[in-house]
């Protein structure tokens, strides 16, 4: 058996043994079965396709499905939750579906159908690849007053990879998969590869109901101009808060450092624009109005509690605000 890896960002293949299903000569060799994939990455899915034909048969359609309507399989193409990460090619009889920056809902069986100009001329490949995304994981325990992580991913890595380390919010000055710290309650951690630092792992706290954190609802929100939406996380701190707020952040800003955030409701751009919402359990809500397309950005909850509190550099939810077809 060999191990092909015909894939482009962080992907590696669970097991590459060509699966190939036909019947009368028609059939469908899938170049792997399993493809496990981070969060962010691209993934290519290949298949070659047979038939037989007299010399003028060809093939009219051909496409990849994981969802059926009405007992028809329906292309991925034209399925809005792919829009803009999804391409197709064909080189003979050799097709390909590249996946960009892959979701854990994408986990799904991929199967590829192809039809011809034959009467009842169509076939499906079946079992199909089972693409698999997940994200990093940390791991810990605790020595004394020490505590010992580890930055872990359920997909094989390339060598050499860097890594990127967040505490309360905050990144920090290491790049090894592991990391030490002195053991406080209140603080979290979490972890990501360098380059793809918009795909960090959960927070991970040693005592998970004491520790600092902030969780956004949705990572990602599209909206039209002129509408309203709302961005929503849920926060705690192990200490008192004593001043919390929103801010936005550019998609391009440096991620070496923190950037002084501001607080959105005194921002002149978003003047009698914005409403915030809170209740005691620690839930908030931005609400921005008549939306702009100047608006698209990721937008961030940052808290202070204590001496310290709730660092900038962690992703919030990004905003893409279209114009309204």
């Amino acid at each position: 058996m060999t191990v092909r890896a015909a894939v482009t960002g962080l992907v590696i293949f669970l097991l590459s043994v060509p699966v190939v299903q036909s019947q009368n000569g028609w059939g469908v060799t899938y170049s792997q079965t399993e493809v496990c994939a981070l969060e962010g990455s691209t993934v290519e899915l290949s298949c070659t396709y047979t038939y037989p034909s007299s010399g003028y048969d060809r093939v009219t359609e051909s496409f990849w499905f994981t969802k059926t309507q009405n007992k028809e399989p329906v292309d991925v193409r034209t399925d809005s939750q792919y829009t803009g990460r999804v391409t197709y090619s064909c080189e003979g009889k050799r097709c390909t579906l590249r996946i960009t920056n892959v979701e854990k809902r994408d986990s799904a069986t991929y199967k590829f159908r192809f039809i011809t100009n034959q009467d009842g001329g169509r076939f499906t490949g079946y079992p199909g690849v089972i693409l698999s995304v997940t994200d990093l994981q940390v791991q810990g325990t605790s020595s004394r007053s020490k505590l010992e992580l580890k930055c872990l991913s359920p997909c094989p890595l390339p060598h050499h990879v860097s890594y990127v380390w967040y505490k309360n919010g905050h990144k920090i000055s290491a790049e090894e998969s592991s990391y030490s710290d002195s053991y406080v309650d209140a603080d979290s951690y979490s972890c990501a590869l360098k380059g793809y630092e918009d795909f960090p792992s959960p927070l991970y706290c040693y005592y998970d109901s004491y520790c600092n954190k902030v969780k956004y609802t949705h990572r990602t929100i599209c909206a039209s101009r002129g509408s309203s939406v709302d961005i929503s996380c849920s926060y705690r701190s192990y200490e008192s808060i004593s001043s919390k707020f929103w801010f936005r952040s550019e998609r391009r800003q440096s991620r070496q450092y923190d950037l002084w955030p501001k607080d959105l409701r005194e921002d002149s751009q978003y003047v009698n624009r914005v409403q915030v919402t809170d209740n005691e359990s620690g839930d908030t809500t931005l609400r921005i109005s008549e939306l702009r397309e100047s608006d698209s950005a990721v937008y961030r909850f940052t808290f202070t509690a204590g001496s310290s509190g709730w660092g900038t550099s962690l992703p919030g939810t990004t905003l893409t605000v279209t114009v309204k077809l």
